[in-house]
């Protein structure tokens, strides 16, 4: 039987009218509440490629995690803000800068923390003696050890940490763990991992798990990054390191020598409760247990040489970009010197003018970032703003390869001081629940100074004659990687 003469044309009008439709769709709702970059880095992609790029946006295209979420969140800022202790023991003393009391403020508005006094911080900048000192810790832990990674992963270099995990238990200790279930199971040894952690007897979840059978979805690219552990109260670590071995497993990875580094910083005092009401918070969201019940002492120090310190959370819970809005006030408001620290360097247009207006306005600007990447499209987005720092007066320092540049820090002047998981990218800013730590204190930035040295002892630096010789491969590759970047 042959179909009527006019089925042909009536199906391609139809396929016209459909490929006009999304067109006009996307012209009137992709630019709502996005900023125009990645509103026309979508438009791009649903007009070269329609259907795909249409299918990709319902799949990708919201930032915020489901409603009940995000009023867990608020549920959790409402507490916070109630019983906060340690903001009477802030030091306001010379030198404070001026600007200072703005980003406080800002900060508290947007993520509900404030600034506490009377923290004292070390610094772990070596791969294998923080995961030690992490495993030191939850060894000394009487009441309760609180982990949350973006990948935990059983190996050899973390295998002593288990064991001190399940010590911890032989002895009464509540163990609680939490790991992103896409970056965990992307890693070798994610179903051992798993097996291993129900021997231990732990309590331990997936965070944003993406198991549509199960009934849990949400965009599967917005992901839990941060990396903290909380004991007893007392102590707490949080930085850039996840709780894996530093080649991260990969077959890939062992075969161009790669090693990460990362920096990690041990907390007490007043600071360590804020840390660990972004781990209630995200225990809370994945299991519906609120851990608020649990009376958590106040650690006290020694008062001499104390540091301000205010926990700054963000991603698709919270309403704003925290930390983006917090680089860009002490960006903005430096007067000496900023150097940053960041693997993945993918600003927006907002942070790109940010750091080349305080490079032109005669402020020491310096990046580090690895000469080497593991991640091809983030590597060269990252590679496509060189240019325009440099042109600007950004010094760029590429740590040589093979190693992994992964810390994730930034000092403004000689007191101020940020660090935590965020790197400076788009999907830090929109798309990653992240934790950093804004820190006042001169002798720790005069610590990070050290450390800074050693990056830049450790890289060669990169010039703009040199960049700007580069081939035009290069140049191309770049610049289809940034566009790619945008899409959020």
């Amino acid at each position: 039987m042959t179909e009527p003469s006019w089925v042909g044309p009536a199906l391609a009008v139809i396929g016209v009218l459909f490929d006009i439709a999304i067109r006009v769709f996307a012209i009137v709702y992709v630019p709502i509440n996005r900023r125009p970059q990645t509103a026309t880095a979508w438009l791009l992609a649903i007009f070269l490629i329609p259907y795909v790029g249409f299918i990709l946006f319902l799949l990708l295209g919201s930032t915020k995690l489901p409603r009940r979420r995000r009023e867990k969140q608020q549920e959790i800022n409402k507490y916070i803000i109630e019983t906060t202790e340690g903001m009477d023991r802030v030091k306001r003393d010379h030198p404070w800068p001026l600007w200072l009391d703005s980003a406080i403020e800002l900060n508290r508005k947007l993520g509900a923390m404030p600034l506490v006094g009377g923290n004292r911080a070390e610094l772990f900048p070596d791969y294998d003696e923080s995961i030690a000192a992490m495993t030191k810790a939850v060894d000394e832990a009487h009441r309760w050890v609180h982990a949350e990674f973006y990948i935990t992963s059983l190996d050899a270099t973390t295998e002593p940490f288990f064991i001190a995990l399940e010590n911890a238990r032989r002895r009464g200790v509540t163990v609680r763990l939490l790991m992103d279930h896409i970056a965990s199971r992307g890693y070798p040894g994610y179903r051992r991992t798993k097996r291993r952690l129900r021997r231990l007897g732990v309590q331990w979840h997936l965070m944003l798990p993406v198991q549509p059978l199960r009934g849990r979805w949400q965009r599967p690219d917005l992901r839990n990054h941060r990396k903290l552990m909380v004991i007893d109260g007392v102590v707490a670590f949080t930085g850039s390191q996840n709780m894996i071995d530093r080649g991260y497993q990969r077959r890939k990875n062992r075969k161009r020598h790669l090693a990460w580094k990362d920096l990690m910083v041990r907390f007490e005092g007043p600071i360590v409760a804020g840390i660990n009401a972004l781990f209630v918070t995200d225990w809370y969201s994945e299991t519906d247990e609120l851990l608020l019940r649990e009376a958590d002492p106040v650690s006290t120090v020694d008062p001499f040489d104390t540091l301000d310190c205010q926990v700054v959370p963000s991603g698709p819970g919270f309403d704003g970009e925290n930390n983006l809005r917090l680089f860009n006030t002490l960006l903005y408001n430096a007067q000496e010197r900023i150097i940053i620290t960041s693997p993945y360097f993918v600003p927006d247009e907002s942070m790109l003018y940010a750091i080349t207006t305080a490079a032109q306005r005669g402020i020491e600007v310096q990046l580090f970032v690895s000469e080497i990447g593991d991640q091809a499209v983030v590597y060269h987005a990252q590679r496509s703003y060189y240019e325009a720092l440099l042109k600007s007066g950004v010094r760029i320092f590429l740590y040589r390869s093979p190693t992994v540049l992964h810390a994730k820090h930034f000092t403004i002047d000689d007191e101020v001081s940020v660090i935590g998981s965020s790197n400076m990218d788009m999907r830090s800013f929109s798309l990653n629940l992240e934790i950093s730590v804004m820190i006042r204190g001169r002798r720790f930035n005069q610590r990070l100074r050290e450390i800074e040295d050693d990056y830049r002892h450790n890289s060669r630096e990169l010039l703009l004659d040199e960049w700007q010789t580069r081939p035009l491969r290069s140049k191309v590759l770049d610049n289809v990687a940034r566009l790619t970047a945008a899409v959020q």
